[in-house]
């Protein structure tokens, strides 16, 4: 590194191949420069060292929070490649534990939904518990308070009148059982293991376990139909079944750039503001000068409408910032979307001191 009291500078690299390293350039007809460089001595011959250290890593890592709620989070993530950032997409869908019903046990099904679909269809529903209080269950072990939730649901439609009661079965009819089973059956017994119910582990809400979502139907049914069954939820990834996945999407995109290569004013600028569906554009009164501005650049959706047409791709440049990545997390319940993130953060961690070890 140059002294500073020196006068001398480090190295910098032509402007050409400074946005080749750090943008991804969308032409009208296809993106360029896409892939990253990560080769130290890419660029001896300019006298710039392209290999990453850590201490840099560290200095360049930035998480900045965008908008937050209990369903859905939106983050920027600087300083990172794309591939950890596409890690962290994979690890949320498919390694992130939670809690979904895997055995159903059907007493009484008269509806018209086969017992099979009836099973998937409960499989499917969030259960709002956090996988951190339980325990995996493998399928030699009994079920007990830490490693099975049990739910039962027992309806039946009837008629009074004119009125048709219970003709909809929802979410909000699957009611916990704390102390376990209520079938006479061998295989579903009363939690033994602990002698314990599953009201006093630490940790566990008040309100208790439910379904995330209340009104999620379930079963439509006429007089005299009936279900009565039991759910057994268990600990689960979403490498094994999308059940246990637990968000309903993770996704990241590159911050857009978009820059207005020369002035655009007049009838082009309210052209250009027309052109575009995302509303990146704005028109600014200079005087009585109408000029295009560029006002919401997070919200362009790379549609490239802006650079077709005759020498629209020489007044307008659309990129991509190579390092930093604008990633939603939307959370199906269990968890919050924020710890859904940083339980992801610590299964790459362990990933990687699990290589670690081995290779050592």
């Amino acid at each position: 590194m140059a002294d500073a009291s020196s006068g001398e500078h480090e190295p910098e690299l032509p402007p050409h191949l400074e946005l080749q390293r750090t943008r991804v350039v969308c032409a009208p007809d296809a993106p360029s420069y896409t892939e990253s460089v990560q080769y130290s001595g890419a660029y001896m011959a300019y006298g710039v060292d392209n290999s990453l250290r850590i201490e840099d890593f560290c200095k360049n890592l930035r998480v900045e929070i965008i908008s937050m709620n209990e369903e859905d989070i939106e983050f920027d993530i600087v300083g990172i490649d794309a591939a950890i950032a596409n890690a962290f997409r994979r690890i949320l869908i498919a390694e992130v534990p939670t809690m979904a019903i895997e055995k159903v046990y059907i007493a009484n099904n008269t509806s018209v939904i086969q017992d099979e679909v009836l099973a998937h269809r409960l499989g499917l529903l969030p259960i709002k518990a956090d996988p951190r209080l339980f325990d995996y269950k493998s399928e030699e072990e009994n079920a007990n308070e830490k490693n099975t939730i049990v739910f039962k649901i027992d309806v039946v439609c009837t008629r009074k009148g004119e009125r048709v009661l219970n003709s909809s079965v929802t979410s909000d009819q699957m009611k916990w059982l704390p102390e376990g089973s209520e079938m006479p059956f061998n295989t579903m017994t009363k939690f033994t293991s602990f002698g314990s119910s599953q009201k006093n582990l630490p940790g566990l809400p008040a309100e208790g376990i439910s379904c995330q979502y209340p009104d999620i139907i379930v079963a439509k049914l006429r007089p005299g139909q009936a279900i009565e069954l039991e759910g057994h939820a268990i600990k689960g990834s979403g490498n094994i079944h999308a059940k246990w996945s637990p968000v309903a999407t993770a996704r990241y995109r590159m911050l857009p750039e978009v820059n207005l290569m020369e002035d655009i004013q007049g009838k082009l600028a309210e052209e250009l503001v027309q052109k575009c569906p995302t509303g990146v554009f704005d028109i600014e009164d200079v005087g009585t000068v109408k000029k295009a501005i560029v006002a919401r650049p997070r919200n362009c959706t790379l549609c490239r409408e802006c650079v077709r047409g005759t020498d629209w791709d020489k007044r307008v440049q659309l990129t991509r910032v190579k390092d930093h990545f604008i990633f939603t997390i939307e959370s199906t319940g269990a968890l919050r979307p924020e710890v859904l993130f940083t339980e992801a953060i610590k299964i790459l961690n362990e990933k990687c001191h699990r290589i670690i070890t081995e290779l050592s």
